[in-house]
């Protein structure tokens, strides 16, 4: 099976899905399209685009503001892939932000409220339209770490382009910096803006 590269860091739309839609095109037999981006936008799009076709697709976060979409491509289309037509859209999950302060959710048992926020987090993962940024602080930042009961929703979500944020400062005064398995790291002045310019913020 073939396994074609595509580096589209740096581009905007449309140029990740034609330099993906010409790969496609150019493979002599079915093989692995690996597209290269570097925003969630172009993950979107590659995603509608394979899906629009018929192809297996899925994406990973490598590192922030570094994604991976790959394409599978079992079949050949005759005659070769054209031009993608509208291929670009906008950002279907709107600017919504979830921001969650707490390993808990509600007061009252500890127990009972991490159990809730278990269900919560995998209820989130489970809604047609996501988030576009979660932000984890303060208690929160256990939720990220080593040894939590919601790392596979959360790579789930970020999985599908979910961008996951924890405070640093956060996981340094509970000393899990090093264990934070999920997401990246962020600032409080970036707190702050993601709070302020999004559409919607939901508090657990």
């Amino acid at each position: 099976m073939a396994n074609t590269v595509v580096d589209a860091r740096g581009e905007q739309c449309p140029i990740p899905v034609v330099k993906a839609t010409r790969a496609i095109a150019a493979l002599t037999e079915p093989g692995m399209v690996e597209v290269h981006v570097d925003n969630e936008i172009a993950v979107q799009n590659l995603l509608r685009m394979a899906s629009g076709k018929g192809y297996a697709a899925k994406s990973e976060q490598v590192e922030t503001g570094h994604y991976l979409v790959s394409i599978d491509a079992d079949h050949l289309v005759a005659g070769g892939e054209s031009e993608p037509e509208a291929a670009c859209a906008g950002d279907l999950r709107g600017n919504t932000v979830v921001a969650v302060g707490t390993a808990t959710m509600g007061v009252g048992s500890d127990e009972l409220g991490a159990t809730l926020m278990k269900g919560f987090l995998y209820a989130l993962s489970q809604q047609d339209e996501l988030p576009k940024t979660i932000l984890f602080y303060n208690g929160g930042a256990q939720l990220t770490t080593e040894g939590s009961a919601s790392l596979e929703d959360l790579r789930t979500m970020e999985a599908q382009g979910v961008e996951i944020l924890t405070c640093g400062t956060c996981l340094d005064y509970y000393g899990l910096k090093d264990r934070l398995q999920v997401g990246g790291v962020t600032n409080m002045y970036a707190i702050v803006e993601k709070l302020t310019k999004a559409s919607r913020v939901v508090k657990p």
